[in-house]
């Protein structure tokens, strides 16, 4: 975490490269040498912006048609001058980072969402869908794993908003953190697993294996997309299977479908104390944005049946924002229940920033 025209902020480059599944603390093993190499394959076609990529400061980058290069440093937006790509030379280093990494971009697949070797993410696509020449961006994952301690220290965290946090996971609550891309959620989730009491198993379960959790008891399962000869696996699977791995808490990276709806079930059975992601702009959207995952599962759940769950199973949560660069925590509320009559939740604020 640096500093930005003196703000600090919460980073989204928190990150831990685990394997798909397996049990123990720190980072999950993946073997260091195929990383090496497959980095050192894909960055003589990406030599234009290698030094980018190796450069622990920048956060994400962004190559629009070849021509133009972004940057994001300290959470702010910049253009990284004089950098050049020759559109050829970008599509075939694009072709090998899809090939090692089990995936394809071409004509007929102008799409790609896959992640280099280091973990970090990679977006690109192809013309004429990207209408002025190849578009690529790589969001980048820091090794650094940061604590409570590192965010009330730079100020991105209020030391009251620490200790009611810590708070309620030593009381078993079960915390949402919402929030847009790269205002630090994953970052957040990481240092809140960390509270968790080293006797309490947990069951970590991601879409891309990310999140820095040094836990004794932990086993971590991984999402995978369809590719030829395996099919995918997708969150909500992931999130059945782990009810039968005996978990005290349930971490889920982040909520963006029907695995709602399994998770909602799991927490009101028993594995409270877990912990969640989800996008949205405000606290209280998070809410309405969870309702409308668990209903992409097709259920017939009555209205207000619902909307009773959410209120029983999510007790706190964290919203977090990103402005002029910082990051913070924006606020933190409390759901008290639901009035059915009003049909609305009932919120406490606990925590508002300034």
């Amino acid at each position: 975490m640096k500093e930005a025209g003196g703000n600090s902020h919460l980073t989204a480059m928190e990150s831990n490269r685990g394997a798909t599944n397996g049990s123990g603390g720190g980072d999950s093993p993946r073997v260091a040498d195929a990383q090496a190499s497959r980095f050192d394959l894909i960055l003589p076609f990406l030599e234009p912006i290698r030094h980018l990529i190796e450069d622990d400061g920048i956060s994400e980058i962004m190559v629009n048609g070849g021509q133009r290069v972004f940057i994001e440093r300290d959470g702010l937006l910049q253009e990284a001058p004089g950098i050049v790509i020759e559109e050829r030379q970008l599509l075939t280093g694009l072709k090998i980072i899809a090939r090692s990494l089990g995936d394809e971009i071409s004509e007929e697949q102008p799409i790609l969402d896959s992640r280099l070797p280091d973990g970090s993410r990679v977006a690109a696509v192809l013309p004429p869908c990207s209408v002025d020449g190849i578009s690529l961006t790589i969001r980048k994952f820091g090794t650094r794993h940061f604590t409570m301690d590192d965010l009330i220290e730079r100020g991105s965290v209020p030391r009251p908003a620490a200790d009611l946090l810590r708070d309620r996971i030593g009381r078993r609550q079960n915390i949402l953190i919402s929030g847009g891309t790269g205002t630090g959620k994953t970052t957040l989730l990481g240092i809140l697993a960390a509270a968790i009491p080293d006797d309490d198993r947990i069951v970590l379960i991601e879409d891309t294996a990310e999140i820095h959790a040094a836990k004794p008891n932990l086993v971590r399962f991984e999402a995978r997309r369809e590719v030829p000869g395996l099919q995918a696996v997708a969150i909500r699977d992931l999130v059945r299977a782990s009810l039968r791995h005996r978990p005290d808490r349930l971490i889920v990276g982040e909520i963006r479908g029907e695995e709602a709806y399994d998770l909602l079930q799991a927490l009101n059975t028993g594995h409270s104390g877990s912990l969640s992601t989800i996008h949205a702009n405000t606290a209280r959207q998070a809410v309405t944005r969870l309702r409308s995952c668990i209903l992409q599962a097709g259920l017939d759940i009555p209205h207000r049946a619902l909307q009773a769950q959410i209120a029983d199973s999510i007790q706190v949560i964290v919203h977090l924002e990103r402005t002029g660069g910082r990051r913070h925590i924006a606020e933190i509320v409390e759901i008290a229940g639901f009035d059915a009559d009003s049909d609305r939740h009932q919120f406490n604020p606990l925590y508002q920033s300034g």
